[in-house]
């Protein structure tokens, strides 16, 4: 059960990432369009973001630093929850930018806030899961001796 929530959580940050990176710009304008960073925090994070969400999926793939990695993967999705609902209490009008794109929506647009909460909101169960258990016997944390147990869950018992 572990691999297969490393796999998700990592494959879904590698993807948004990936769709981000390729113009960091719209990132940063997905990141001011929550009215949440000061101008001088929210460029530096718009950049940042698409970075370290690569580096994180890749170590949750990999497992690799499986539980830290997990952490903040989780701290990253619970902050996406926080900023979505952010957004949707303050009436703000904005697509979430999660897998590219982002601001301010086109005339006629309707925002998706829920579906983008409970699926980030899933992603921090996710999260957490992996911070819990082993990182299971596909991770290289067992292979270079630095996950403790390397069992699975449905190995256990």
């Amino acid at each position: 059960m572990t691999v297969v929530a490393r796999l998700v959580l990592g494959g879904v940050l590698i993807v948004a990432g990936a769709l981000k990176i390729g113009n960091p710009t719209d990132s940063v304008v997905a990141v001011k369009a929550y009215q949440l960073l000061p101008e001088s925090v929210a460029v530096p994070v718009g950049y940042a973001l698409p970075m370290l969400e690569i580096v994180v999926g890749v170590l949750l793939v990999v497992g690799l630093l499986t539980r830290v990695a997990a952490v903040v993967a989780g701290l990253l999705m619970f902050a996406f929850v926080f900023g979505i609902a952010w957004a949707w209490a303050n009436g703000l009008r904005i697509d979430c930018g999660c897998f590219g794109g982002g601001g301010q929506l086109a005339q006629g647009q309707e925002p998706t806030y829920l579906l983008d909460i409970l699926r980030d909101f899933g992603l921090v169960l996710l999260g957490a899961w992996i911070t819990r258990f082993p990182p299971g016997r596909l991770a290289l944390d067992g292979a270079l001796g630095l996950g403790g147990d390397t069992r699975d869950v449905e190995d256990e018992g």
